[in-house]
Order: structure tokens, then C-alpha cells, then sequence
């Protein structure tokens, strides 16, 4: 064990960063971050080099603008409508069976009069689920404090 420790190179606070040779064009990338002037492996959280002194380059992320796909999710829909989960949930199956209510007779066509009859049954119990679904909702609401 003694011998693997006089014949180590560099010094221990050195990060084991691997030069390119000028034969070989593959660019090594180290999951390290090293200092640009001496190549020393930063401390966690420190501004500057302890070898050479040099400051720490900022990386400053670049701001995402807000995305529509944002206002999707869960959280912010419920911050939205002011709705407690159950509710919430409720209220999305009345608006899905609705929808739905709205697109049966869109795909479904009528040929007689049996089958207007069909998709009209069809409308009437999707239209009877949403109903159902915004019961659901307004007494899972919480009360109020006043």
C-alpha cells in the first residue's frame, strides 16, 4: 500500500481530469467542475480556486419563458378554479362527459330514424353523467369559513 503512494503523481486536491492528446479529436468530458486556469477540481459551493485564486465562473441559466403548457398542470388548475382535489376532479369528468355529450354526434351518423334515436339516447346519458358529475362536485366543496 506504501508503494502505490510514492509512485502517485500530481497532487490529492487535483481533479483527475484526462488531457486529449493532439492525435485523437474526442473531446473528454468530466462530470467535474475545474477551474480554467489551472485545472484544479472546484471545492463544493466555493466562489474561488484554492489553488490558483481565480473566481468561479457564474453560470447563469438562460430564464424559460413561461409555457402555455404550464397553466396544464394539476396545481395550477386547482389554484385556479379555488376547488379542493375531489371537486376539481369532479368538475373535469362533468366537462369530459359533456364534451362527449357534444361529440357523439359528430362521429356517428344517422341513417334512419332509429338510429337518430340511438345517438339522441346516447347524448341523453352523457349529458346525465356530466350532470351527475357537477352534483358530485358542488357537495364535495368544502364549506366556506366565514
Amino acid at each position: 500500500m506504501a508503494d502505490l503512494a510514492q509512485h502517485a503523481q500530481g497532487d490529492f486536491w487535483q481533479a483527475p481530469l484526462a488531457t486529449p492528446n493532439a492525435a485523437s479529436p474526442v473531446r473528454v468530458h468530466t462530470l467535474v467542475e475545474a477551474c480554467a486556469q489551472c485545472e484544479a477540481e472546484f471545492v463544493m459551493g466555493a466562489a474561488f480556486c484554492h489553488v490558483c485564486g481565480a473566481s468561479r465562473e457564474v453560470q447563469v441559466a438562460d430564464p424559460v419563458a413561461p409555457s402555455w403548457t404550464r397553466y396544464l398542470q394539476f396545481h395550477h388548475i386547482k389554484r385556479a378554479f379555488g376547488l379542493p382535489t375531489a371537486s376539481l376532479i369532479a368538475f373535469l369528468l362533468g366537462i369530459g362527459c359533456a364534451l362527449a355529450a357534444l361529440l357523439v354526434g359528430f362521429i356517428f351518423s344517422a341513417n334512419t330514424v332509429l338510429d337518430w334515436q340511438a345517438v339522441q339516447m346516447w347524448r341523453i346519458e352523457w349529458l346525465l353523467a356530466a350532470v351527475a358529475c357537477f352534483v358530485a362536485g358542488i357537495l364535495l366543496r368544502q364549506p366556506s369559513a366565514k
